[in-house]
This record gives structure tokens, sequence and C-alpha cells, in this order.
């Protein structure tokens, strides 16, 4: 049975502001949050406002980023955190103090849920007893590894942490049986050639998993270790924000502007995101909002008809030395 240790365990203290005004956590790179991040903040550039960039260690992370870390309004982060701090919000106290006041902001795409193995392991069930890697602790594949392992009644396992690049030796080198990665399809690290044909992708084909998550196929060819097309599982990812608008402080207000001010441009620039951006843009879907979860007002505030972002012109690269420059260059004169 999942205990609850698992989010008690994890839910962080307040960290320090960085100096940007805005910010977006999203795990590391070699997935798919980092680089829909970066998507959201060229879309954001582009009007004059900056967006900084968080790398953090999965999901979890940025749940809690955004309810604890100062001046972060925006974190990606994988559905199964929402469902499952939703199964717990009745029984926990860090669970209901943790989901008061998150919103969601868009949803995103769907995250595949990856299993690659060596040879003789051909279902889920053979992992039983067995080392599986997730990568780091707050990821949603530790989470969603022990969520689906639990679904099924497999015994045993042992989920192994690190970063993503050390599953993947760990994997070559035979100290893990698997690897498990929750995240968008090709993930890049997996792509790069260090997994051949000694390793397989797993197919994850249990009916009971395809009552709680979006059954999908992962395409012949994908990876190199992957001929022919595989059933597997997704996950929705989302950008989740807070209710800045229920508060009436200068900062909340300011920030509020900023997730109206970015939700409007994501959704009016959704077609050039699609043309331009990560290839996963071309399959969200912006209606598919997960169960149980509110999308904030801050949000619908940027979607109002007469909604307007006051873009700037962005700023030059040495705009922050210009002063210097000119004065230097008058001083060289004299």
């Amino acid at each position: 049975m999942l205990t609850l240790t698992l989010l008690a365990g994890l839910v962080p203290g307040a960290v320090q502001a960085e100096g940007a005004e805005y910010n977006i956590m999203a795990s590391k790179p070699g997935g798919t949050h980092w680089p829909f991040a970066e998507d959201i903040a060229r879309v954001g550039k582009k009007c004059g406002l900056d967006l900084n960039l968080v790398e953090s260690g999965g999901s979890l992370e940025n749940f809690f980023g955004v309810r604890n870390r100062a001046n972060t309004q925006f974190g990606i982060v994988a559905a199964d955190v929402l469902n499952y701090m939703n199964s717990y919000q009745s029984q926990n106290a860090d669970v209901r103090a943790a989901v008061q006041g998150m919103r969601i902001m868009l949803p995103l795409y769907d995250a595949e849920v990856q299993v690659v193995a060596r040879s003789g392991i051909n279902s889920l069930a053979d992992l039983a007893g067995l080392r599986v890697g997730v990568g780091p602790q707050d990821s949603a594949a530790n989470l969603t590894g022990q969520l689906v392992f639990d679904i099924l009644g497999v015994k045993g396992v042992e989920l192994v942490k690190g970063s993503n690049d050390e599953m993947i030796d760990q994997l070559r080198d035979g100290k893990i049986d698997a690897l498990l990665r929750v995240a968008g399809a090709p993930v890049e690290a997996l792509a790069d050639g260090r997994l051949d044909e000694r390793f397989h992708m797993v197919p994850i084909t249990e009916s009971v998993l395809k009552a709680s998550y979006k059954p999908t196929t992962l395409q012949a060819g994908l990876y190199k270790f992957q001929p022919t097309a595989i059933e597997t599982i997704a996950v929705k990812t989302v950008i989740m924000t807070y209710e800045y608008g229920a508060k009436k402080n200068a900062y909340s207000q300011k920030a509020c502007k900023a997730v109206s001010d970015f939700t409007k441009l994501i959704v009016d620039n959704i077609d050039e995101l699609r043309r331009t951006g990560h290839p996963k843009w071309k399959d969200i879907d912006l209606t598919e909002i997960p169960q149980g979860w509110t999308i904030g007002d801050c949000v619908r505030r940027g979607l109002e008809p007469t909604y307007e972002v006051q873009c700037t012109a962005p700023k030059a690269a040495d705009s922050a030395n210009q002063d210097y420059l000119d004065l230097l260059r008058t001083h060289m004169k004299q």
C-alpha cells in the first residue's frame, strides 16, 4: 500500500528568492519539462517579459516551489502528483496544507510512462523483487512508479533514486534491472545512443492501469532499441500556479498579472508554439483539465476578451552595461 510518508518527507520549507521577478520551475534538461519552459520563456521575451528558468529534481519539487518559493509563479507538474494529493487530502493535514491555494494554469502534453529493461523482463509483473531506477527523489517517475506497482500488487520492487543519467549508466552496468521515465516521448536521454539492442521497451497493457491512466502507443522506431510499436500509458502534464487573485498585497497583484499575461501569451501564440516549439505542443488539448482541480482566477482574467498584455521592447543583451560603455567611450575621447 502506498504510504503517506512519500509526501510528508518531501514537503520542503520556503526557499530564498531568486533575483528574477518571475520564475518557472522545470525538471532538469534531458526530459520534456525544460524545453517547454524554454518555449514559454521565449514567448514572454518577445513581449519584453523576462521569465527565469529554475532547474529542479521533478514534479514534486515544482509543485512545492510554486507554493513555497518566493517569486516563483509557475511550475510544470505531472498530474500523478495532483491525483495523489486529491486522494489523500481528506486524510492528511500535510496534504490539505499543500493543496490549499494551488491552481491549474494550463493543461499541457501527455507524458508517456516508459520502462526500459534488460532482456528477460517482458512485463511490469516481471519486475517483482528487482531494482528499477526512477531518477531523482522528487521526480514524477518516483511517484508514478510507486502508484503503478501498488495498483498492480507487484511486490518487492526496489525503486532506485539518482540522476536520470545515473539511471542509464546503472542499467548499462547491470546495477539496476530497468529504468522508468515519465516524460514526453521521445526522451532525449533515452535516444542519445547509450542504450542499444541489449535493452527493450516494456509494454504496459494491464487493463487495471488503463482505468486510471490514458492508454497510448509509442510508435515504432522511436528509439534504437524499440523497433516495433509498444502499448503504454500516459500521465497529463500541467502548469501549476497559485491563487494570487485572492490576496490584495502588492506582490500578489503583480504575480497575478504575470499569470494573466503568460496565460494570454501562450494561448494566443499556441499555433506558433506548435510550429516552432517542442513537438509535444502539437498534441496539447487545453480543455483537458485534471479532475478535482480548478483553473485559477488570474488565468481566467488573462482570457477575458478585453484583457491586454502591455508588451515592451525586449531588453538589449548588454542593456545593464550600457551606461558603463557610454561613460567609457566619453572618457576615452578625453
